[in-house]
């Protein structure tokens, strides 16, 4: 190891001992952490394109150290052999047989982790297929397997892919090496920016750069489109927890990309951080988020139990969220609408409006709505942006859509309209229900392009109450997504908080307990969102009269 190596690597905080060589033919570079516990899996880490492992520093320095680490340079890559003369590519499917030997030679023959970035990404997916039985887990970051329906390549790929551009852009010249690190996202240090360029200082050091976007497939006839497409097409029967580390500033890989993937994995979870751009390895704090995760997960040499989506319980929370008889949250408010001697008590007063309805009112008026939903196209699994001002109605509206399977996502009106409009963007949500100019909003400055608009309303205009049973069925499994709610943004951009059905009964049963709530309680909900634990409760509940943007 040079002098030059040994100061590249320190000045980055990686300690120059992890830095190793495999041969597989040629000369492999790779950054090896070892682990303190043989029992866990290995976590392997696959960088795209224009990085190379040094990458995935910060992850090395801060996961669990009973994980061994390795993270490999590709071929042509970092500071692994330059092996494909300039013109030429290194396919998909060759890089796939790659990591293969990479694996074996650093003596991984059990069940791994793999984490990959961009290229990385689209490599750990693949190998994750054609080896299901050693794959305990997938961490993708700003990657993708194809563009998603709707739209085109990203416009900075389509130009850096054109020739003679692209061998310009690639490969004479350092152009697409700088200015990743530049892309709109959290500031990346001027020591991680050196190191992240140092291989790429010669032509003939950015054989790879260039051959890596040289194989983005971007119609059927390229050699890569349908090794790709086989593997977009089969991540949906991995039966493996996945998780999506999002830079919501990313230009290349955007919010589209990450629902692409989100759709087509069976059990995956998002954590998108709107500050961070196509660099989050470095950008986010991705060894706290995997961390948390990989302590989550049952990852370890023991084979995961298959079963259904709905069964595997996704997300952090269902390894720390107790098992228990779930009772849904509707489940009291039509109990007690049910109840002859009590269905005509006071369930809710709307202080602002000076109106208030009975169990059996409100019930009625949940069901009514849950009606008016299904006829409009929405249902199971539907994510619905609520922008109802707080009272009666909402409360309708949320129960409503929880009724059908719907997941409501609901942001605090305090966010002023950019916050609003943003968070209801990130979260792509199939329909906006809301008052006039919440619909107007959405519609003219495109807060959910594509989304039905439905306006509050109409929703209980129509005289005939209910929905028919065929439609609810027995409602949504526990640990279907429920609600998507958004954080205060107090302390940065207001962030989405993702919760199941099981969850939401369990803070529910939670208040009852901690604080002996019972049928003859009451609820004063000077917070909005906590009225919606009332009708949950079975209890009378009242929104007083407040400015909800200044409470």
């Amino acid at each position: 190891m040079t002098p030059e190596h040994v100061q590249l690597l320190t000045s980055i905080g990686i300690d120059p001992a992890w830095s190793q060589t495999v041969d597989i033919g040629h000369r492999v570079h790779l950054l090896d952490r070892p682990g303190t516990d043989s029992e866990a899996p290995t976590v392997v880490c696959l960088h795209g394109n224009p990085t190379w492992s040094v990458l995935w520093a910060p992850l090395l320095n801060g996961l669990d150290r009973r994980y061994r680490v390795v993270a490999p340079d590709h071929l042509d890559m970092g500071l692994s052999a330059r092996v494909t003369p300039p013109g030429g590519v290194r396919r998909y499917r060759q890089r796939l047989d790659d990591l293969t030997m990479i694996l074996d030679a650093c003596g991984v023959g059990g069940q791994v982790v793999l984490i990959g970035h961009d290229w990385g990404g689209a490599l750990a997916a693949g190998w994750a297929v054609g080896s299901p039985d050693r794959v305990v887990g997938l961490l993708l970051a700003n990657t993708g397997l194809g563009v998603p329906a709707g739209r085109r390549a990203p416009w900075m790929i389509r130009l850096a892919a054109q020739r003679p551009l692209r061998d310009l852009v690639t490969r004479r010249t350092p152009i697409f090496v700088a200015v990743t690190p530049h892309l709109p996202g959290k500031p990346i240090s001027a020591a991680m920016r050196a190191a992240l360029a140092a291989p790429y200082q010669h032509s003939r050091d950015r054989v790879g750069v260039a051959g890596f976007v040289a194989d983005i497939p971007f119609d059927d006839s390229h050699p890569t489109a349908a090794d790709l497409a086989q593997v977009a097409d089969a991540v949906g029967d991995l039966d493996i927890p996945a998780l999506l580390v999002w830079g919501g500033c990313d230009p290349v890989f955007d919010d589209s990309f990450a629902a692409d993937l989100t759709e087509r994995f069976a059990h995956a979870e998002l954590h998108r951080s709107p500050e961070a751009g196509h660099l989050s390895p470095i950008e986010v704090d991705l060894a706290g988020i995997a961390n948390r995760w990989l302590t989550s997960q049952p990852m370890s040499s023991v084979p995961l139990v298959s079963g259904s989506a709905s069964g595997a319980v996704s997300g952090v929370m269902a390894a720390v969220m107790p098992e228990h008889d779930h009772l849904s949250a509707w489940a009291p408010l039509e109990a007690r609408a049910a109840d002859p001697g009590r269905q005509h008590g006071l369930a809710f007063h709307d202080g602002a409006r000076n109106e208030s309805v009975t169990f059996a009112e409100l019930s009625k008026r949940v069901h009514q709505m849950a009606g008016a939903l299904c006829r409009a196209g929405i249902g199971h699994g539907d994510r619905v942006a609520v922008l109802v001002p707080p009272g009666i109605d909402l409360v309708a509206v949320v129960y409503a859509c929880w009724r059908i399977g719907a997941v409501t996502v609901i942001a605090d009106r305090g966010l002023g309209r950019r916050g609003l409009g943003a968070a209801v963007r990130s979260a792509r949500v199939a329909a906006v229900v809301g008052i006039g100019r919440a619909l107007l909003a959405s519609r003219v400055l495109r807060w959910a392009p594509g989304a039905v608009l439905v306006d509050v309303g109409s929703l209980t205009a129509e005289t005939e109450a209910g929905v028919a049973p065929a439609l609810l069925g027995d409602g949504p499994h526990p640990d279907d997504a429920a609600a998507v709610l958004f954080t205060s943004g107090a302390t940065g951009p207001a962030k989405g908080v993702r919760y199941t059905h099981r969850q939401l009964g369990a803070q529910r049963d939670a208040l009852r307990d901690l604080y002996d709530i019972g049928d003859d309680d009451r609820l004063v909900a000077a917070f909005a969102p906590f009225s919606l634990f009332g009708p949950a409760l079975a209890i009378p509940t009242a929104i007083p009269d407040v400015d909800v943007t200044a409470p």
